[in-house]
């Protein structure tokens, strides 16, 4: 390679690694503009929330994470070991069909007990038809309560726990199990004190995001009336029109999120598990027979039934026999839906494709840094990224009206904060680590002498990108911007506070007609994202069905 063409090579790498830092710094401003309100906002607003509100919302938002967190355990840890270790019929579709309700977002499927479990609805109406009580009565669970909250979140919630806990037994050896048995333990013993300690870093990890989805949700709780830190953003940002006091909620719940962060992190300290490398014989399944296999049958039926089944088949009757989809609104729904988040799944990838291919050139310490500065976002919910565009962009654009104004005697208008801009910004904040993760395991695939033997035929560092890598990830490149479209697809919160005026996406639609109890109307819409996010849910299906070390 000549001296020239190498000049021009370091000169592409500085350029990709000032290019990689100046993006991750831009990711991180609604990170530094809440923060900046703690200690720049104001005090007395801070204090009236203290004396009137905020026990309500920490006490709400520890009950509910609390409930969250117990229901995902029973949920996710015991269908994780009877699909990994036992036998059973129905196993193989178990496997899979306990992934389905991550497809449902959990305002969705909280909209749809409640038009199965309300005082109007189907059941409680065919309780009073045969008993002939009236109103008061008779005792029926509240769905419309904190714990209503709690059950709906944990029936969506849970495969993150099942997901990671079935990845971790599928990974152990099978002398894992064998080595239980010389010590005396039966096979209920053997999970107990063994497999289950060394799946513990993987139990916390699905733990840890759980909650973290917990602690993000607006329309549940909003729904259920319950106050939460995410209910009283938008009431403070919304009600009061107090960006300075939402921003300080947002920074409260910042805290939260990164509480959760650092117990993960702690909880694994100094944890080290590792699958035998010498001994890698295919386990036997415990097979199970009789009461036992319908009893493991029924445990991994029921998480799918609640959690799936029926959300899916109500909606679906709602949206074929009831729903009024004749006056053509539901289609320009599921066009503006669909191409804002197509239009966010682009940008994602593309700013995970610099990032990576910016590591992959320069592993140095800034760059490594901003990569991991850069997904932060994922971690946190989208009413705080919302709060946290909004208050820069608007006041970047009064800066640029009256900058006109002056200077062309014109009015812009907002530029940014009222429209498209600071949603998809949003978007990106919020959904970077996810394509980010899988670009830089796609990169990781590929052997560093491709990258020398291209360089050789006179190609610089972006083509190589371009002609080289992407064409042989590009299975990991599809797969970043199909979970980031359906994620995309799904997001209320930051949509909600950011859309631009007369624009709607299928997810708002769904909450507002919900919000005025139009559950009926609000099936279609409802439908076709849980439809839609199936696509991922098939992708991680796929994912976790290769077996058990050793197979």
């Amino acid at each position: 390679m000549s001296v020239v063409s190498f000049a021009k090579t370091k000169q592409k790498l500085s350029f990709l690694s000032i290019s990689s830092v100046g993006v991750a710094l831009l990711l991180m401003l609604p990170i530094l503009v809440i923060v900046g309100f703690v200690f720049a906002g104001s005090a007395d607003v801070f204090k009236h929330l203290f004396e009137t509100v905020l026990a309500d919302y920490v006490g709400n938002s520890l009950l509910l994470m609390l409930g969250v967190g117990i229901g995902v355990l029973l949920l996710g840890i015991p269908t994780a070991w009877l699909t990994s270790v036992c036998d059973f019929p129905g196993r193989k579709l178990f496997a899979w069909a306990l992934l389905l309700p991550l497809a449902v977002p959990a305002y969705i499927i909280a909209y749809t007990y409640t038009g199965l479990l309300d005082f109007a609805g189907p059941v409680q109406t065919a309780i009073r038809d045969i008993t002939g009580l009236g109103y008061g009565e008779y005792w029926f669970f509240e769905i419309r309560s904190l714990g209503g909250a709690m059950l709906m979140l944990a029936l969506v919630l849970y495969p993150y726990v099942y997901l990671l806990s079935r990845a971790a037994f599928l990974e152990q050896s099978a002398s894992t199990l064998e080595v239980s048995r010389t010590l005396g333990y039966n096979q209920w013993q053997g999970l107990f004190r063994l497999a289950l300690p060394l799946a513990r870093p993987a139990i916390i990890a699905g733990l840890t995001l759980a909650l973290m989805e917990t602690l993000a949700d607006y329309g549940t709780v909003q729904y259920f009336g319950v106050s939460t830190f995410t209910t009283g953003i938008f009431r403070t940002f919304y009600g009061f029109g107090d960006s300075a006091a939402a921003a300080q909620l947002a920074a409260f719940l910042l805290g939260f999120v990164a509480l959760l962060v650092l117990v993960e992190k702690y909880s694994r300290r100094k944890a080290r598990y590792h699958s035998s490398a010498e001994y890698k014989a295919k386990a036997k399944l415990i097979e199970l027979k009789g009461y036992k296999a319908f009893l493991a049958f029924s445990i991994c039926l029921a998480p799918v039934l609640f959690g799936f089944l029926i959300p899916a088949s109500v909606l679906a009757y709602w949206s074929l026999t009831q729903a009024d989809l004749s006056d053509g609104a539901f289609a320009q729904l599921a066009w503006n839906s669909f191409y804002l988040a197509f239009l966010a799944a682009l940008i994602a990838v593309g700013f995970a494709l610099l990032l990576a291919y910016a590591g992959r050139l320069n592993p140095s310490r800034a760059v490594r840094a901003a990569i991991g500065t850069a997904g932060m976002g994922y971690a946190l919910p989208g009413t705080i990224i919302a709060v946290g565009v909004i208050i820069p962009f608007a006041w970047l654009d009064h800066q640029l009206i009256a900058f006109a104004k002056e200077l062309f005697g014109i009015d812009l208008g907002l530029v940014l904060s009222g429209t498209l801009v600071a949603l998809l910004f949003a978007y990106t904040v919020r959904f970077l680590a996810v394509s980010l993760g899988a670009v830089q395991s796609g990169l990781s695939k590929i052997k560093p002498s491709l990258d020398g033997a291209a360089r050789t035929l006179g190609r610089t560092p972006m083509q190589v990108l371009k002609q080289v890598h992407v064409p042989l990830m590009k299975s990991s490149v599809l797969t970043a911007l199909l979970i980031v479209f359906v994620d995309v697809l799904k997001e209320l919160p930051a949509t909600l506070i950011l859309r631009p005026f007369n624009f709607n996406t299928l997810a708002v639609r769904a909450f507002e007609l919900a919000s005025d109890e139009r559950l009926v109307d609000a099936a279609p819409a409802s439908l076709l994202i849980v439809a839609v996010g199936l696509l991922p849910v098939i992708l991680l299906s796929r994912s976790i069905s290769k077996g058990r070390a050793g197979s």
